[in-house]
């Protein structure tokens, strides 16, 4: 029965004769669409697979799918088999009807009044109207089987998109079995069990022709070229997103992405022109620094002498050496940084709330307003339907769903958590590694720098100091690590999703799986080294004689420059941001590029009337399970080093605007030539990325509340403009109070720098006290070496700042979030209308229908009832959720 099967679906395309050429979507017969194709080769001892293969190609042509199969020997490599998927018009309308796919009814009649003023301004950031729309303007509805006389079906062949005809038949491929009897081991079914064992080596849609050039078949659309063209160049970076064009070829869940980051790169322009200003302002001010003028002058600066940085290794400094750091301190750490971190505060709820309302206008455009609701209805996986073993009632439904019982939830919980544990445990053994290695190599650089040959250089040598080389090196070893343990981290993100429960499409699977895992990962990975630097070096160091060490070990805590840690943490974000977003454009565009160019070497040498479509897609890289996620992912990774990190570095929105700019180029060309067609998949929002955005927004305005009060000089040098005596507002003498003394005689043996380590001018017997960061009373006071009242002053100060910064910005964003509805106005007023419209149009219909009943049990004078319901012939239904 099952050969019979197979050879009645081969049979068709040989009654044809004519053959159109091998670059076309469509069977031999130039009339079906290939709406999937599989590939599969034949191994020496692959008679298992060649069972299971057999199996389940039978039982789809038992569901009503139309087979081809390519012999090997018109493959390129002579040994790949191909066998291309038609769903007919029975199978699309039965199972369209299952998933609920809206389709057009009547022509949307609701006048447009959306024209901005002054509309003309955007003429040169548009596309053409046929890109941007490529769709008349319909009212839809789920369709359904029994009132195909309702929708506005012209041609059978044309009415399901491509995009929801390769839904379907992916839908088809989840759930079919490769076992004989259906109701035999419930987990020998689907097209991801035959990928994962080798049975088949590919499953893929096609795209509908090459990107470069349109398809010679006047019956088969050009999307793709069209991406290519008004998308995917580079140099249409200012244009518009085609962003209907987008979901119509590749579904809604990608064109949501799109949506989201050009709305972000949009938003991200007015940061970074607001961040510019205040690096400008930085830089114009320049000369008033009165603070740096008195560590670079020789008669403040160059007489005060600073005790050591490490034991032994390190000698006594001159203030004066810092003279660089401090300059350029100044343009990060100034009054414009206040504002800006509050600014950003603001703009990080204007970001979220105005993206709430685009992606309200989106759902109305799409049809995807009642989406949730429609997929609380819908199937659940099928990887998670092969998992449980039991059944309960769906109290809604009334119907049998299978579930996990609470025994196994808790095991996979408990077994994932832990696996995440033991990975963020891995991560801060790196970071603590990265740490020792700071506090190890300071000392080495010091001694090494002491006599180099780079302190003659004329313009780069005053800026290589051991500050400087300890921090930089320190930064790359920790930006390999972090790209090293990205790359491995995948594996085990991907095995974690899979114990999740997963219980619907609905609900993002990969996201479920990865809720707890992204926020340790992302904030423990990436953050931490920053989170270091900003909020502990330099905050738990001693004092001479009494100095703190890492762990009770010979590691001296790090100390920070007298100009302050806000230059060190700028100099780390620079390097762990750009690095990541340089390094993530170079590998998302070339990976793929060098794989395609190797993998289709054998086809190059080929003539290009031989390339058949199947194997110019099956020779591009798979749009993996992680895929999107990985976009999203490099995103808010993206987001939180301009959010929680922004104080510190006000060009960070700059960069990530330029990063952005080409990341939607980047991303667009991959897609559209690099990568197959991914099956087309719906998504009414960004789902779990909104909360964490949600939650790194909050957590922002405490970290640069604190960044401004702790690593930032800005509170001490206010507190001592505003309590200079006879209300003088000058900063004049602020680096001599800020310094404390101590008594060198007192420097304990094991602190002390090793003979020859000190510069030449050091003297001991005329030099006998040093100066060290902190406010400490000086040697010989009653309170000698305990913090002093500016100390607490100052403190105070600090927590005041904060605890002010943070309820004025949450009150603003509260306010903000408050004032900005969710929904926009005529969204709601047209959805109210359109969903009024609709019960219109299906009263009228289902009463013009039961006229013309009677009127035929009237002339017929039948009592049998109307069949509503046609059953879809000799075919059987694959879902058990009907």
């Amino acid at each position: 029965t099952i050969d019979t099967l197979l050879d009645m679906s081969n049979m068709k395309h040989h009654n044809h004769s004519r053959l159109p050429p091998f670059n076309s979507v469509f069977f031999r017969d130039g009339v079906r669409r290939i709406d999937f194709v599989l590939s599969y080769v034949d191994d020496k001892d692959g008679e298992r697979k060649q069972e299971r293969r057999r199996l389940y190609e039978a039982n789809l042509v038992n569901v009503g799918l139309e087979l081809e199969i390519e012999d090997k020997s018109e493959s390129d490599d002579g040994k790949t088999y191909f066998v291309k998927i038609h769903a007919p018009w029975e199978v699309l309308a039965t199972y369209a009807d299952v998933l609920k796919i809206k389709v057009p009814f009547k022509a949307n009649d609701i006048p447009n009044n959306s024209e901005m003023p002054m509309n003309w301004l955007s003429t040169p950031f548009r596309l053409p109207e046929h890109i941007m729309h490529p769709e008349p303007d319909f009212f839809t509805a789920p369709f359904d089987k029994s009132k195909t006389d309702f929708f506005l079906i012209g041609d059978k062949d044309t009415f399901f998109p491509p995009s929801n005809r390769n839904r379907i038949v992916y839908y088809i491929l989840s759930r079919c079995s490769y076992l004989r009897d259906e109701c035999g081991d419930r987990d020998k079914k689907g097209i991801k069990r035959l990928l994962n064992n080798g049975t088949y080596t590919a499953a893929f849609p096609l795209h509908d022709c090459r990107y470069w050039t349109r398809s010679k078949d006047a019956n088969c659309e050009s999307d793709r070229y069209s991406l290519y063209k008004h998308w995917a160049g580079f140099f249409c970076f200012f244009k518009e997103q085609p962003l209907n064009l987008i979901r119509k070829y590749y579904g809604e869940k990608i064109g949501i992405y799109f949506a989201w980051l050009g709305f972000y790169t949009e938003m991200l322009l007015f940061a970074a022109i607001v961040g510019t200003i205040c690096f400008i302002y930085g830089f114009l001010t320049y000369d008033d620094n009165q603070w740096s003028k008195e560590i670079c002058s020789e008669e403040v600066g160059g007489n005060i002498v600073m005790c050591p940085l490490c034991d032994k290794k390190c000698g006594y400094w001159k203030l004066n050496s810092t003279c660089n750091s401090s300059w350029q301190s100044h343009l990060f750490d100034n009054v414009a940084t206040v504002f800006f971190a509050i600014f950003m505060g603001i703009w990080v709820t204007l970001f979220l709330e105005f993206w709430k309302r685009r992606q309200a206008r989106l759902e109305y455009e799409w049809d995807l307003v009642d989406f949730e609701e429609e997929q609380q209805k819908l199937q659940l996986r099928p990887e998670y339907e092969a998992m449980c073993t039991n059944r309960k009632l769906n109290r809604i439904t009334q119907e049998m769903e299978p579930y996990l019982p609470v025994t196994s939830k808790c095991a996979r919980t408990c077994l994932s958590g832990a696996t995440v544990l033991l990975w963020i445990s891995l991560i801060i053994a790196c970071i603590i590694g990265v740490i020792a290695y700071r506090l190890a190599v300071y000392a080495a650089f010091a001694s090494i720098m002491k006599d180099s040959a780079t302190s003659n250089l004329q313009v780069v040598g005053p800026y290589i100091t051991p500050q400087l080389a300890t921090s930089v090196t320190a930064s790359c070893i920790n930006f390999v690590i972090i790209m090293i343990l990205n790359l491995m981290y995948e594996r085990v993100a991907i095995w974690i999703t899979d114990m999740g429960e997963g219980q619907g499409e609905r609900a993002s699977p990969i996201l479920l799986g990865f809720s707890v895992f992204i926020i340790c990962f992302i904030f423990v990975n990436y953050y931490s080294s920053c989170f270091y630097v900003a909020f502990f070096k330099g905050k738990f160091v001693g004092y001479p004689g009494n100095y703190a060490y890492m762990f009770g070990s010979n590691l001296r805590n790090e100390e920070c420059d007298p100009g302050g840690c806000l230059i060190e943490l700028t100099t780390q974000l620079v390097i762990v941001m750009t690095g990541k977003q340089v390094w993530g454009n170079i590998q998302e565009a070339l990976v793929p590029w060098l794989m395609n160019w190797w993998g289709s070497r054998k086809a190059r040498s080929h003539p290009e009337s031989l390339y058949s479509r199947w194997e110019q897609d099956h020779d591009l890289q798979e749009f993996g399970q992680l895929g999107l996620f990985d976009e999203y992912l490099e995103m808010v990774i993206q987001f939180g080093f301009i959010t929680l990190f922004v104080a510190s570095f006000p060009l960070a929105p700059l960069l990530a605007l330029i990063n952005n700019i080409i990341e939607v180029r980047v991303d667009a060309w991959k897609l559209t030539t690099q990568f197959r067609r991914p099956v087309a998949a719906k998504a009414h929002s960004i789902g779990a990325w909104q909360e964490i955005l949600n939650g790194m927004a909050v957590l922002s305005v405490v970290t640069n509340a604190f960044i401004v009060a702790f690593t930032s000089d800005m509170i001490p040098r206010l507190v001592y403009m505003y309590t200079q005596p006879d209300g003088e507002m000058k900063m004049k003498g602020y680096i001599s109070s800020s310094l404390s003394v101590f008594n060198i005689s007192a420097i304990p043996l094991a602190n002390k720098p090793d003979d020859g380590e000190n510069p030449p001018w050091f003297n001991s017997s005329i030099i006998t006290t040093c100066r060290y960061r902190d406010y400490r009373y000086p040697p010989g006071h009653e309170r000698q070496y305990t913090h002093t009242m500016q100390f607490w002053h100052i403190l105070a100060a600090k927590l005041a700042f904060i605890i002010i910064m943070e309820h004025v910005v949450f009150l603003v964003k509260f306010f903000v979030a408050w004032m900005i509805p969710d929904v926009p106005s005529e969204v709601k007023a047209r959805i109210k209308r359109e969903r009024y419209l609709v019960q219109e149009y299906l009263h009228n219909y289902e009463v013009e229908k039961l006229k013309i009943q009677l009127s035929q049990n009237g002339h017929n004078d039948c009592t049998c009832p109307p069949m509503i319901y046609p059953s879809l012939p000799k075919h059987e239904m694959l879902s058990e959720c009907l």
